[in-house]
């Protein structure tokens, strides 16, 4: 099934169920006030979403039209955001980027951190900032939300408690995180608001293409109308969602809502980077991977990151071409 959040007013907006081609919603909220009670009382909830679900798409249900404008991150605010980095070709060109070598033990154990999560941006919502000059750029990414996950728990009994999946624009300014990062205490004041897709879907929606904790299908990130990345989410992750999840809850349970990222999603090239969209390659799905490929191949990086008034699009289509998640569109603002 395909959950939602519409705005309506509240900090916390009202739970719908989605139509599978995304043009309709039925209201849930009588089943539980928003994603979030419905998290906290999955067990019980769900098989009732589901049958919503069901009937939504035989039309037994009263239904509106599902506009993405409309409607928030599926939860607009969480009780935890964990992002990792999955992906080692990203993590190599990002820490090139800063001069950094790679963490010796990159390969065993994976890189995350703790995010805001007390006011994520709605899909549509715009990516504001005080000033262009920090570096603004997107990160194209995958996440999903968890059941309660016990302390130490492993891979198997993690991957049984994902409830959903979801994209990520995991915003970051640039040119803020080197100077934090240097006072060895982690990301704050360079990692704002995210942003999430309309829609959140369980993992049966996926199909085949949801295998061993991986998301196998190419991420769609475009710039102002133009493809910058077309990287598969299932290649070259280095860590299934498994993996991660039971990586976060080594030392604490996860309470239920906890939303766990995957990192930017990326691909190289036959052991190199990868090439742009427009030369034959995947692309890439955050602007600081292209500016790095940039400065290795001809000295300087060409691409400037986002400025006021371009356009981020993220969407996931499955192989039929159909939008899964529906789209993350924002427009870079001054705030």
């Amino acid at each position: 099934m395909k959950l939602a959040t519409m705005k309506d007013g509240t900090r916390d907006g009202k739970l719908v169920v989605v139509s599978r081609d995304l043009t309709r919603y039925t209201d849930a909220s009588f089943l539980a006030p928003t994603l979030q009670a419905a998290l906290d009382d999955w067990r019980r909830i769900a098989p009732h979403l589901a049958a919503m679900a069901e009937s939504l798409e035989t039309g037994a249900v009263p239904s509106e039209r599902f506009h993405e404008h409309d409607a928030h991150s599926p939860l607009p605010r969480a009780y935890q955001w964990a992002d990792c980095s999955a992906y080692l070709n990203h993590v190599q060109l990002v820490r090139k980027s800063r001069g950094h070598d790679m963490p010796a033990s990159v390969e065993t154990d994976p890189l995350i951190y703790q995010g805001g999560s007390d006011s994520f941006l709605g899909p549509r919502d715009p990516i504001q900032a005080a000033d262009q000059e920090f570096g603004i750029d997107m990160e194209g990414e995958i996440a999903v939300v968890v059941d309660d996950v016990p302390m130490g728990t492993n891979r198997e009994d993690a991957l049984d408690a994902i409830r959903l999946v979801m994209l990520v624009n995991d915003v970051s300014l640039r040119a803020l995180a080197p100077s934090e990062l240097a006072k060895g205490f982690g990301f704050f004041q360079s990692k704002p608001s995210s942003a999430f897709s309309p829609v959140a879907v369980t993992p049966d929606e996926l199909g085949d293409a949801w295998q061993d904790g991986k998301l196998h299908l190419p991420l769609c990130v475009d710039l102002n109308g133009r493809p910058l990345g077309r990287a598969n989410a299932g290649v070259e992750m280095s860590f299934d969602f498994g993996s991660l999840i039971a990586h976060a809850a080594k030392t604490r349970r996860l309470g239920a809502g906890t939303i766990v990222g995957s990192g930017t999603v990326s691909n190289s090239l036959e052991g190199g980077p990868g090439k742009p969209v427009a030369a034959g390659g995947v692309g890439y799905s955050c602007l600081a991977e292209l500016r790095t490929v940039e400065a290795l191949e001809g000295g300087a990086a060409k691409t400037p990151f986002l400025q006021f008034g371009d356009v981020v699009r993220i969407e996931m289509k499955d192989r039929a071409g159909h939008s899964i998640f529906g789209a993350i569109e924002q427009t870079v603002a001054p705030a």
